[in-house]
């Protein structure tokens, strides 16, 4: 794994290590690194891991196992850009399934409780220009994105 000066550090209550490999298993170029572990004495048992490494498409994250004092929130997601829908239905399919729930715009939970938003690459320049009102009026009641909606709402179709 690459070093970075930056990343995001997500905690959990003691699932973190499982969530890891989930979650690069879902995208290319994910890998998990060096995990470090709690130690005799420590607030979880020996061996649960303390914080697991994680890259996810070339990204780098952190998963702190911490206990239940904090609570992952919609206040932060990952956010995932798709070109196809095969890849949107694929991704939205495995967050969603097991106890993951679906939200609304493309933003959904998964099992472990992190949000994430799972939208067409081509989104970000769809909502931009004259058309920009129909294409939020065509996704804003959608829970999984539709591309082929999206684009015809951006053609006025």
């Amino acid at each position: 794994m690459t070093a970075s000066r930056v990343s995001t550090c997500l905690w959990f209550d003691r699932d973190a290590e499982e969530a890891a490999a989930f979650y690069v298993s879902l995208l290319p170029n994910s890998r998990i690194g060096a995990i470090s572990r709690y130690g005799p004495g420590a607030p979880l048992p020996e061996g649960t891991a303390l914080v697991v490494p994680l890259t996810l498409d070339g990204t780098p994250f952190a998963l702190l196992n911490g206990g239940p004092h904090f609570r992952l929130t919609e206040a932060a997601s990952i956010m995932v850009a798709c070109d196809t829908q095969t890849e949107i239905d694929r991704l939205w399919d495995r967050l969603t399934a097991d106890g993951g729930a679906p939200g609304r715009c493309g933003w959904l939970k998964d099992r472990y409780g992190v949000s994430w938003q799972i939208f067409p690459s081509i989104l970000p320049a769809l909502m931009t220009g004259p058309h920009k009102a129909r294409v939020v009026a065509a996704f804003m009641p959608m829970t999984k994105l539709d591309i082929a909606t999206i684009e015809a709402a951006a053609r006025g179709a």
